[in-house]
C-alpha cells in the first residue's frame, strides 16, 4: 500500500540535520541574498495602506466607479470582454499602447481573472476605463492604471513560502496512482519520472513493490497551500536497485540533477522515446510477424500508445532520413556520432522541421505515434543500433554520464551531504514505524 508518514520534528538528530542543511544552503547557494530559514518570502511589491484626509459629509463626490470582475472563458479575447461590458474599444487600444507588458494581453487564457474599474462619463455617455488587472494566478498580476490620457503598466509578482516536506510511497499498479494516494499530483509524478528517465524505462521496468522517497518543496501563500515546488532530492527503488538524485544549482544559476557521487542524471540517451505507454512487442529475433505470419526478427521494441502521442529523440544527433515506405510507414533515422543510430517507425506525421540533414536535440519531438505501414494499430517501433548492430534498447549499455565540473565539486558535496542524510533519516523513521 502507498503510505504517507509524518514524524515529530523535535528529534535531536533531525534538528542537527536541518541545521546542517541550512548551513549548506547559506554557503552553497549562488544567490547572495540573506537566507535565515527554509521558509522564506520575497514580496516584490507590497501594497501599503495610505492615510487620507477625512472627507466632509457634504463634500462633493465624483462620478461613480464600477468594478467588473471577469473570469476568462474559452474563446475569449480582451476585445470580446470589453464589448460584453460596454467599454469603448478606444480604451482597450489605450491599454495595448502602454508598452511591451501589454503584449501579454493579446493572448489571455481561460480561468484567469480580469478586474476592470470604469468611471461613468456623463459627457461622453460612455464609461472610461480607470484600471485593468489581469491575474495569471496567485503569484502574478499585470496592472494597467490610467494616468491622464495614457496607461502605465506594472508587473507584480509574489514569491511563496517554500517549506521542505518528505513523502514516500510503494507502487501497486502505477506511478500516478501511487503519487495520488499520498497527496501528490500528476505533475510531480511526471517530474519524478523525468529525473530518472535515463536509468529507468517507466514503461517496461516499473514493478509492483517499487518505492520512491521524495524531499520536495510545498508552496504557501498567506499560509495557504498553493502547489508544489522543486524536487530537492529523490530515491527510486526499482526491482530492488536504488537510484538517487540531488537537485543542484551551480555558480552560473543552472539547476540539474546529479547522483550522490556527482554524475549528471542526464545521459546521452533516454531509455524510452515515449512516456507512459505500454509495450506491445519486445525485442525478439525469433518473433512470428503478426501480419506476414512468418518468423521475422523483431529488432526493436513496440510501444503501444494513442495515435498522436509525441515521440522524442532519444539523444542529440543528425536526422539522416525522414521519409516513408510501404513496410515502415513514416519513419525517422537519427545518427548519434559515429557509433550509435536510432530508428522510429510507423509515425502518423513528422515533428516540425524534422527532415534529413537537420540536427535534433535529446527530448525534441521528432514525430507522433501512428499506424502507417505494416502496423496492426497505433504504436512506435523503436530500434537502437551500435556500430550497425541491432541491440535491445531496454538492456543496451549506454555511455556514462559526465561528472560535475571540478570547480563545482566541493560546493556540490557540501550541498548534497545534508540532503542525503535527511533523506536517510526519514527513511529510517519509516522503517521503524512499520515494524
Amino acid at each position: 500500500m502507498s503510505s504517507v508518514k509524518q514524524f515529530p520534528q523535535s528529534h535531536l538528530l533531525l534538528a542537527a540535520l536541518v541545521a546542517l542543511l541550512l548551513t549548506s544552503y547559506l554557503l552553497a547557494s549562488p544567490d547572495t541574498h540573506e537566507q535565515d530559514r527554509f521558509t522564506t518570502e520575497l514580496v516584490l511589491e507590497r501594497l501599503e495602506p495610505t492615510l487620507t484626509e477625512p472627507v466632509s459629509a457634504t463634500a462633493p463626490t465624483g462620478p461613480p466607479t464600477h468594478t467588473h470582475t471577469e473570469t476568462v472563458r474559452a474563446g475569449d479575447s480582451l476585445a470580446a470582454i470589453f464589448k460584453r461590458l460596454d467599454i469603448p474599444a478606444r480604451e482597450l487600444q489605450a491599454v495595448l499602447d502602454s508598452g511591451t507588458t501589454a503584449q501579454r494581453l493579446k493572448r489571455i487564457h481561460p480561468g484567469h481573472q480580469l478586474t476592470l474599474i470604469t468611471l461613468a462619463d456623463a459627457a461622453a455617455g460612455e464609461p472610461t476605463l480607470q484600471s485593468l488587472s489581469y491575474a495569471t494566478g496567485a503569484l502574478e498580476r499585470l496592472v494597467f492604471k490610467r494616468e491622464g490620457d495614457v496607461f502605465v503598466a506594472r508587473h507584480i509578482e509574489r514569491q511563496p513560502d517554500r517549506v521542505m516536506a518528505y513523502k514516500t510511497s510503494t507502487i501497486e499498479s502505477s506511478l500516478f496512482l501511487a503519487s495520488q494516494q499520498i497527496g501528490l499530483n500528476d505533475d510531480i509524478a511526471v517530474r519524478l519520472a523525468r529525473i530518472f528517465q535515463w536509468d529507468i524505462d517507466f514503461v517496461l521496468d516499473i514493478r509492483q513493490g517499487d518505492q520512491f522517497h521524495l524531499l520536495y518543496e510545498e508552496l504557501y501563500l498567506d499560509e495557504e497551500f498553493i502547489g508544489f515546488g522543486e524536487i530537492l532530492a529523490a530515491e527510486f527503488v526499482n526491482r530492488g536497485k536504488a537510484y538517487r538524485a540531488i537537485r543542484y544549482t551551480d555558480g552560473n544559476g543552472d539547476s540539474n540533477y546529479f547522483t550522490p557521487d556527482g554524475r549528471s542524471m542526464r545521459k546521452a540517451f533516454l531509455r524510452a522515446p515515449v512516456q507512459f505507454s505500454r509495450i506491445s512487442s519486445n525485442f525478439n529475433l525469433r518473433r512470428l510477424h503478426p501480419i506476414r505470419k512468418r518468423v521475422i526478427p523483431h529488432r526493436g521494441i513496440d510501444y503501444a500508445a494513442p495515435a498522436g502521442t509525441p515521440i522524442l529523440a532519444a539523444g542529440d544527433g543528425k536526422v539522416i532520413s525522414a521519409t516513408r515506405n510501404s513496410a515502415s510507414g513514416n519513419f525517422v533515422v537519427i545518427q548519434h556520432g559515429q557509433q550509435f543510430q536510432t530508428k522510429y517507425l510507423h509515425l502518423s506525421k513528422f515533428g516540425r522541421g524534422v527532415r534529413a540533414g537537420k540536427r535534433v536535440q535529446q527530448g525534441q519531438i521528432i514525430g507522433y505515434v501512428g499506424s502507417t505501414g505494416l502496423a496492426t494499430g497505433p504504436h512506435l517501433h523503436y530500434e537502437f543500433l551500435v556500430n550497425g548492430i541491432y541491440k535491445n534498447p531496454r538492456t543496451v549499455s549506454l555511455p556514462e554520464a559526465k561528472p560535475i565540473r571540478a570547480k563545482e565539486r566541493a560546493r556540490f558535496e557540501l550541498h548534497a551531504a545534508p540532503l542525503l542524510a535527511l533523506l536517510d533519516n526519514y527513511k529510517q523513521q519509516v522503517e521503524l514505524a512499520v515494524r
